[in-house]
């Protein structure tokens, strides 16, 4: 698809506003995860994969596995701007009765690939459609997003082991580094670097860039899919909460961070003037 880095820099202020004014009129939720990896999803959502708002469960589209689910409002914000469901739904996320949960659901939401929420499982499930693509000869491409915090699971390396040795050049994986979980530092909990060595060690085609430079990331796939015979790993160094000070400044408080009022108002003050 032809879109600018401008298009895609403005689409990103959007999402990220969105995903704070729903999750400020719930009154609570994951936003710092959710804001962490905006541009990473809106990059691939926008410019690279292949869907209709229109035939979801298209055979031969290409898959998007947000395997940290916890940040599934920033994927539901894309869905709804992409027409796969009516915007005025975002604001029942998480309530009674809603087709958009806390974590996605393939069930419940159209546009949505993978149930995720369990850390780990994501990555194997996006393997899996990547063989089913291959088999089918479709020329699909897989898209998944796994945690830092989640890349301490076992079953993370254990699919990643597996990916390489079926030479899955049609796989394509971000890791969002955002360095923080629910009990401290990723650094304080068990450290992951060098991450970069490890994704190689394993097979992989690896790249790290910054997870807020929509350029970069944009390089950063044009370079993966150029790719032969290995799947391919972009770690994405980011900030968790990223575009609201005091979100960022809750560090591991804002992993399910409650919202005031105010909270929401002062959020959405502050990404109103990112997007001038």
């Amino acid at each position: 698809m032809s879109v600018s880095t401008d298009d895609l820099v403005r689409k990103c202020r959007e999402i990220r506003y969105t995903v704070a004014d729903v999750i400020g009129r719930l009154g609570v939720g994951h936003i710092g995860g959710s804001l962490s990896i905006v541009e990473a999803m809106v990059v691939v959502y926008y410019k690279y994969l292949r869907i209709d708002a229109a035939n979801p469960a298209k055979p031969d589209r290409d898959r998007f596995v947000l395997s940290k689910g916890h940040a599934g409002p920033t994927l539901y914000a894309i869905l709804a701007d992409l027409g796969f469901f009516p915007a005025d739904r975002l604001h029942t996320l998480n309530r009674n009765g809603t087709t958009l949960p806390s974590h996605p659901d393939i069930k419940l939401t159209p546009g949505v690939d993978m149930t995720t929420g369990s850390l780990g499982q994501g990555l194997s499930a996006a393997i899996g459609m990547a063989l089913a693509s291959r088999y089918r000869q479709d020329n699909a491409r897989v898209y998944a997003v796994i945690g830092d915090g989640e890349s301490q699971e076992g079953q993370i390396w254990e699919a990643a082991m597996y990916a390489a040795h079926m030479k899955l050049d049609n796989l394509l994986v971000f890791t969002d580094f955002n360095n923080l979980i629910i009990d401290g530092t990723i650094d304080e909990m068990n450290g992951l670097e060098p991450l970069d060595k490890k994704w190689e060690a394993f097979g992989w085609n690896v790249q790290v860039v910054d997870g807020h430079d929509v350029a970069a990331i944009d390089a950063a796939i044009e370079s993966a899919l150029a790719v032969k015979g290995k799947p391919s790993m972009v770690i994405l160094k980011t900030t968790k909460g990223k575009g609201v000070s005091f979100i960022e400044a809750a560090l591991t408080a804002n992993h399910n961070m409650p919202l005031t009022p105010d909270q929401h108002k002062q959020a959405l003050e502050e990404l109103a003037l990112g997007r001038n």
